[in-house]
């Protein structure tokens, strides 16, 4: 196990970046094979929309990046964090390292940007997309990806994390997401039952759906438990009637122009229809 986290310490920008494509690749390919949602877009702009978006983004990843280590060097060189006070085998740090920093770095991360108002207006560009695909999961205002960045981190400082640790939850959480996000079909039957442990792709669809209470609902990112611990869990019957979007911003002429989603945040604020309403 600690090879493992030597190898993650060590990864470089092209393997990750190898990764990311790969799954591109794989996905893009899976769903015009067994689609969960009939292609009736144009998918290469869409595509090329959200790509733009993950470039942004991906700079300012790297800009981020020393603040990650710089916490992770800080905590194991002075012995802090809760993980670090209990001085546990490495295999079972590596485990509750990617479980904890998934409840604090992704989970709260991501019920907090639903939750107050003014970060809700960075989050709703994520939302916006009306036709959730792979590419879709990387489709964030930077200023989404910043706070969720400030989560990640104020995480390795609580729990004390080797930055191995951290690279190894980084690359799942890559890998969710793009499965998570894809346009794929999942028979329930496989489904259903995985997402008691992971987030699938139908229970995180659920998530898309343009409407309260849905919306507010599965904020995991890699473990699907922590929805039904925190009672934000929900189900619908058929994954393939759900329409993507937020009712707030549901005009292709706003949420497919990139000038206007990045100044969406510093636009007057709009009240889901779905918190007026119960109907679905």
């Amino acid at each position: 196990m600690q090879d493992l986290v030597t190898y993650f310490e060590e990864i470089t920008a092209p393997v990750r970046g190898g990764i990311f494509v790969v799954g591109i690749a794989l996905f893009w390919t899976l769903e015009s094979l067994f689609p969960l949602f009939k292609t009736d877009y144009k998918k290469v702009g869409h595509a090329g929309l959200n790509l733009f978006l993950t470039i942004i983004n991906f700079g300012i990843g790297l800009g981020f990046a020393w603040m990650l280590l710089k916490a992770s060097v800080y905590t194991t060189e002075n012995q802090i964090g809760l993980l670090l006070q209990i001085g546990l085998p490495v295999w079972v740090q590596v485990i509750l390292g990617v479980i904890l920093l998934d409840l604090i770095g992704a989970y709260f991360a991501h019920w907090t940007l639903h939750k107050v108002k003014w970060m809700w207006k960075f989050h709703v560009i994520h939302h916006s997309d009306l036709h959730v695909d792979v590419t879709s999961g990387f489709r964030h205002h930077p200023g989404d990806v910043i706070i969720r960045l400030i989560f990640t981190i104020s995480g390795v400082l609580i729990l004390g994390l080797p930055m191995g640790v951290i690279m190894i939850y980084q690359t799942l959480s890559l890998i969710f997401t793009q499965i998570t996000h894809a346009n794929i079909r999942i028979p329930d039957a496989i489904d259903r039952p995985l997402s008691y442990i992971f987030v699938t792709p139908n229970m995180h669809k659920v998530h898309h759906h343009y409407r309260q209470p849905y919306t507010d609902s599965n904020y995991g990112n890699i473990f699907g438990f922590w929805d039904r611990i925190f009672n934000t869990f929900r189900k619908v019957e058929k994954t393939n009637s759900i329409v993507y979007g937020i009712d707030t911003h549901m005009d292709p002429e706003e949420n497919e122009n990139i000038g206007n989603l990045l100044t969406i945040p510093f636009q007057e604020y709009r009240e889901p229809e779905g918190l007026k309403s119960k109907k679905i």
